[in-house]
């Protein structure tokens, strides 16, 4: 792990890996997740692009960070990450709690971001989830992590999935139970308190994006998706089948190559010689 100060002094763990001198993918994953999160995708998105993977505060290596917590403040370190590793530009790939702080990121800083993917992510609060996170709250700050193995990942993961109970499921379900109750609580919060008017910010956004969901998503449903798509001018949708919200656990192969692809697409378009993205 690599670590940047952030603006009021607290040290943010990242990741860095993939080629050096290969245009910068900027990776933030969601809720009770860290780095580790991306694992299925560092050999491919290595291959092609220099990844650097944030630990959001609450996970990982920061589970001990000051609290409240807030997303605005999560999209503030990343831009913090970027500037530690003399990155100017960079693709910003965002899954759930890490798509809503992507979203953040493009609207406060675009010219820091040269594509961007939201993936099984959404703009704003429905009742319903609002229920079922402070529920997950509660119950992981009585009884711990392991208060979600069952439930919990009924939501993160699909049938189809739950039934191999494979070695990614296995991945994720870790992932999740060594995580801070209290840290995962306190990122709980910070989605509860975010503000829903991020909706009228959207259509600031002009870079190319890439809004991708899974077919049996049930925690973040293709309305969320479409939702995003209204918003967002040009923006592009992916739908993989069968995959619910861990699709880039559940589905690598087909998550990496809709992202790669997209991803290729924005490369493509880009002026010749223009390295602004890269490493100084």
């Amino acid at each position: 792990m690599k670590y940047a100060q952030a603006d009021d002094g607290v040290v943010v763990p990242y990741d860095v890996f993939g080629r050096r001198t290969a245009p910068a993918v900027l990776m933030i994953q969601g809720l009770g997740t860290d780095s580790r999160g991306w694992a299925v995708q560092r050999l491919t998105f290595g291959r092609r692009y220099r990844c650097v993977a944030v630990d959001n505060r609450g996970s990982g290596e920061s589970s001990d960070a000051p609290r409240p917590l807030s997303l605005l403040t999560m999209a503030e370190d990343a831009v913090c990450v970027l500037d530690a590793e003399g990155i100017e530009r960079a693709h910003v790939v965002g899954a759930s709690m890490g798509g809503v702080i992507a979203q953040i990121l493009a609207v406060a800083h675009p010219e820091r971001v040269d594509g961007l993917v939201l993936a099984c992510t959404s703009c704003r609060h429905h009742e319903w989830r609002r229920e079922l996170f402070t529920e997950w709250r509660s119950l992981v700050l009585e009884r711990g992590m392991s208060a979600l193995a069952t439930d919990g990942l009924r939501w993160l993961i699909g049938p189809r999935l739950h039934q191999r109970f494979g070695r990614w499921l296995d991945l994720l379900a870790r992932i999740l139970m060594q995580a801070s109750p209290e840290g995962f609580a306190a990122q709980i919060d910070a989605l509860l308190n975010a503000s829903d008017d991020l909706r009228f910010e959207l259509a600031a956004i002009h870079t190319p994006t890439l809004v991708v969901t899974g077919s049996q998503d049930a925690l973040t449903p293709i309305g969320d998706a479409e939702e995003l798509l209204e918003l967002i001018d040009g923006a592009q949708f992916a739908e993989l089948r069968g995959a619910a919200h861990g699709m880039m656990v559940e589905q690598p192969s087909a998550f990496n190559a809709t992202v790669l692809g997209f991803l290729e697409e924005v490369e493509a378009r880009r002026p010749t010689g223009d390295v602004a993205r890269r490493a100084s």
